[in-house]
């Protein structure tokens, strides 16, 4: 897989997420974590739900319902998910974003 993320970025901690194909890194901050994710196959996300969440593609596709509405967002778009609103999806083998969790214990580091 070819790195999408700079050193300053893939030098941050690794995310514990328990997700084949993922590399996370992460950037802790008192209120919200910062993750930049890249997966290298494709991934099926159950629905569930969790605080506000803001995504923005770096590379590839990823598909989400968020609600009941089905989106589909490549490189240079971003997403918002409302705190609390149900959300599912595919991502795609060669996807990468930043995405930006507004609760600080989201992850814990590897």
């Amino acid at each position: 897989m070819t790195k999408v993320f700079p050193g300053p970025i893939s030098n941050l901690p690794e995310a514990d997420i328990p997700i084949k194909g993922l590399t996370a890194h992460l950037s802790q901050a008192a209120d919200h974590q910062i993750l930049f994710m890249q997966f290298d196959r494709d991934v099926a996300l159950p629905e569930h739900e969790h605080s506000a969440q803001v995504g923005i593609v770096v590379e590839g596709k990823i598909e989400l319902v968020i609600g009941k509405e089905k989106h589909s967002f490549t490189k240079g778009d971003r997403y918002y998910i409302p705190e609390g609103v149900p959300h599912s999806g595919k991502i795609y083998a060669g996807y990468a974003d930043i995405t930006f969790f507004a609760e600080p214990a989201r992850y814990p580091t590897k």
